[in-house]
Order: structure tokens, then sequence, then C-alpha cells
């Protein structure tokens, strides 16, 4: 009998032990963040030595404009595509960034413009390739992910549909400033004593200056977005990894969002975005580990190089580089702010 009884108890206590070890690693995670918004103007050669006090000032505000408007429509509880497409307008109309006005320009001194956005909530998405006379190619992007039956349009087709969509349009000279002007000129000068067709810019002035934002909303859904002229001295109607789904933008409500900026070329062949969601999804990884593999250990294997921002559904924010800099900046559901250009800085 006592026998019988010391076994029955040793089965119940087993029993419990695996029903709490069950429940443990079955427990939902608390959130970290109800609502968030993280964004980038660039990657690249980003140093206090490349940038004036002045110029860092600058760059800082413009990124403090930028997240509280997004920040703004979230807290009042707003879309996150709501809170996409406002921040990223107020970078595409700054000349600071290479994206809208301030693109870089073209072998034909042209301006050329991408743009993508992703819905986390149905995986619905939009983009545009190639524009030249839409002021705001996210809205254009988000026009057709909304609108049309199509998830990519490119060039004069478009614009056409931007047109139809009464989206904004300007002369091809509004996206013109005399910065990326005078930096095309010096490349093609440079090719003229150089035995190759085809330069890209050096290495002290190359800068992503794309620009991308991620927002997850009060009711748990996240969005997506990236915004670019490409890159300098592009020819053949060239087009990077920004309106790419997968590559430039990513969005994901059992994982993440993400927005990349580097070299295009690399983050296509990589499928940047994507792939970090996947190592969320399929390896359990967190957000913050999933990041760091693919920006560190992948790209720089490939010969690539940048970084991105992202949020995962719980809230967490990760902005993960492997140049010297990246224009960044963060807020969370209290309002802290954090904006940030070099390494090293948190």
């Amino acid at each position: 009998m006592m026998k019988n009884l010391l076994l029955f108890s040793t089965l119940l206590v087993l029993l419990v032990t695996c029903k709490d070890n069950t429940e443990q690693e079955t427990s939902t995670p608390e959130k970290t963040n109800a609502f968030a918004i993280v964004i980038h103007g660039g990657a690249g050669n980003i140093t206090p030595e490349n940038l004036s006090d002045e110029q860092q000032a600058e760059y800082k505000a413009k990124l403090t404009e930028a997240i509280t408007i997004g920040y703004t429509v979230l807290k009042a509880g707003g879309s996150s595509l709501d809170a996409v497409e406002q921040t990223i307008h107020v970078l595409e109309d700054s000349p600071l960034f290479n994206a809208g006005k301030g693109a870089v320009f073209t072998n034909a001194e042209t301006n050329e413009l991408d743009a993508s956005i992703m819905d986390g909530k149905t995986l619905n998405a939009g983009a545009s390739a190639g524009t030249k006379t839409v002021k705001n190619p996210i809205s254009l992007a988000r026009a057709i992910m909304e609108k049309s039956p199509h998830v990519m349009l490119s060039g004069e087709g478009a614009e056409r549909f931007a047109q139809e969509q009464n989206l904004e349009l300007v002369s091809p000279d509004y996206f013109s400033t005399e910065k990326r002007l005078n930096s095309i000129k010096k490349i093609k000068e440079a090719e003229k004593k150089e035995t190759t067709a085809f330069l890209l810019p050096k290495e002290n002035d190359w800068k992503f200056g794309t620009v991308g934002c991620v927002a997850l909303d009060k009711n748990g859904n996240i969005a997506t977005g990236t915004s670019t002229g490409g890159m300098t001295n592009k020819r053949w109607g060239r087009i990077g990894d920004s309106p790419i789904i997968g590559a430039g933008t990513y969005a994901n409500n059992t994982t993440c969002g993400v927005s990349s900026t580097g070299w295009g070329e690399f983050f296509i062949r990589a499928v940047v975005a994507h792939d970090i969601s996947a190592l969320m999804e399929y390896k359990g990884m967190s957000l913050k580990e999933a990041a760091r593999k693919v920006i560190q250990e992948k790209i720089p294997k490939l010969g690539g190089d940048g970084g991105i921002v992202a949020i995962d559904h719980w809230g967490n924010i990760v902005m993960e580089f492997n140049t010297s800099g990246m224009f960044r900046a963060s807020m969370d559901e209290n309002g802290t702010l954090n904006v940030h250009m070099f390494k090293n800085q948190y």
C-alpha cells in the first residue's frame, strides 16, 4: 500500500512539474512598448570629423521633427501606416537626405526615386521605382498598395498612376540641390581620368542617405516604409533594395518590421529585411540577435555594408549597422527620444 502511495505521489509531482514547465515555455512575454517608432536617415562614413557641429545640429533637429510627427500619430491612437507615411514625408521634403528633395543624381544628371511600404497586419505592400516627378514617393507606394492590384510600378507608368490618384507632382528640378549636383560633377570629372568607365563616390564621400521608418501602433500593427534617391552615378535605370519588399522593407505582425539602408546590391542578394524576420520566426531568435547576425555577419561576408532599423511585435526597438555611423532616432511609448549619428551612441 505504501509503495503504491509513493508511486502515485511521484507521478503527481512529475505531472505538476511538467505542467509548470509547459506554462512557462508557452506563456506570453510582456510587451516592452504598447507603441513605438524608429527611423533612419542613412548609414555610411558618418563621423564627427565629417560633420561640423552645425551640421550635426541640423540633422538632429530634422530627425527629431520627423519622428515626433509619427509619434504624435501613434500616441493619439492612429495607425502605424499613417505614422510611417507622415514621418517619411518630413524626411523626403528635407534636402539633408537622399530621398525626395536632395536625392542623389544619376550619371545622366537626373533624380530617380524609389520607395516602398508594407502593412504587417495584411502583408500587403506597395512600391515605386524610377520616378522623376512624384514629390513624395512614399505616398505613391502606399497608393499602389491600397488602390491597385499590383505591388510595384515603375517609371512613366508609376507617374501616370500617381497623377490618377491626385498625388502631388513637381518639376524634375524640384529634387535638385547644389550639393548633390556638385557631387555628380566631381565624380564624372574623375571618370575622365580613370581607365574605368564607371565610378562610385569616393569612400570619404560615401553615404547611404536612404530614409526609413518602422512603427508599431496601439492595435499591435506594424508598418514599415523606405524611400531613396538610390546610388550616386547610377546608370541604366539601376534600382536598389529600397523598393524591393523583403530586401529594403518588410513588416509582419507575427515577427517584426524592418527598414534597410546600405549598399543595395548586397541587401537584395541577402534579402535582408525578410531574413531578419525569418530568423525570428523559424529559429526563435530575438530581434536583436537576428539583426546582429544579418548586419554584422551575413552582409560583410558578401562584401556589403549598411544598417537597419526595426521594431518587433513586443515593441522592442533595434538600430543595427556595420558602418561608422547611421542617422537614427527612436521614441518609445513614454515619449523617450533618442537621436544619434555615430557609433557607440545609445
